[in-house]
C-alpha cells in the first residue's frame, strides 16, 4: 500500500494520474474516508 501524501499540488496531481490509470484513492474528510475512482471505468 503506497504511503499517504500531504496535501498539495503534488498529492492532487498524483492522486489524478491513479484514478485516470484506474486505480482508487482514499479521500480523508473530517469524520470519514470517502473513496475516488473513475465510474466510467468498468
Amino acid at each position: 500500500m503506497p504511503a499517504p501524501l500531504p496535501y498539495g499540488p503534488d498529492a492532487i496531481a498524483r492522486a489524478a494520474a491513479t484514478i485516470i490509470a484506474g486505480g482508487i484513492v482514499a479521500v480523508p474528510t473530517e469524520t470519514v474516508y470517502g473513496l475516488a475512482a473513475d465510474a466510467g471505468d468498468a
